[in-house]
């Protein structure tokens, strides 16, 4: 898969990643705004484990944010059984020397755009934890709403933070 964002590109992950991952992904200020199995500190191992899942998945569901050189950050979808079946949810993660490009808010928009026509979704919801002023300023950029906020629904780094919870209808959708 590849979607070109004029610079940059969200691709299917390779193995030849695991080298960016690693310089990119072992990032405390990183790995501060995302849920523990985005470990800090990041290592070969965690690289490779990572990119061997990613490589086989069946349905694709975790891409790479790239430039032309190399990988610099992730987005994916976590499809959601039973009852929510026709929801996902959204994460992402760029590297630190990219924040403040609009990097993140072209590849949410370009990748809300190829989930909702690659998979059967009426809804797509991310979850910002409460603090994280840039992220939640990438989900209402790309037209995500603001839906809620679960109280101390996040025990990170020896805290309890609130997550703020945005979602995105494939109807409000303008291509």
């Amino acid at each position: 898969m590849l979607i070109d964002l004029g610079g940059y590109q969200i691709r299917s992950y390779k193995l030849s990643d695991k080298d960016a991952l690693i310089k990119y992904a072992n990032n405390q200020n990183v790995a501060k705004n995302l849920r523990d199995s985005f470990p800090f500190p990041y290592t070969e191992k965690d690289a490779v484990k990572w990119l061997n899942l990613s490589c086989i998945q069946n349905p694709e569901l975790n891409y790479a944010i790239a430039n032309l050189e190399e990988l610099i950050g992730g987005i994916g979808l976590l499809l959601q059984p039973d009852v929510y079946r026709y929801s996902a949810e959204v994460g992402y993660w760029l590297a630190e020397p990219f924040w403040g490009k609009g990097i993140a808010t072209k590849a949410l928009i370009a990748f809300t755009n190829y989930a909702f026509k690659q998979f059967n979704l009426v809804r797509l919801f991310a979850g910002a934890f409460d603090g994280n002023e840039p992220s939640v300023k990438v989900l209402e950029k790309a037209g995500y709403k603001y839906e809620g906020r679960y109280r101390k629904a996040i025990y990170k780094d020896d805290e309890f933070k609130d997550q703020l919870m945005y979602g995105i209808l494939k109807e409000e959708i303008t291509n």
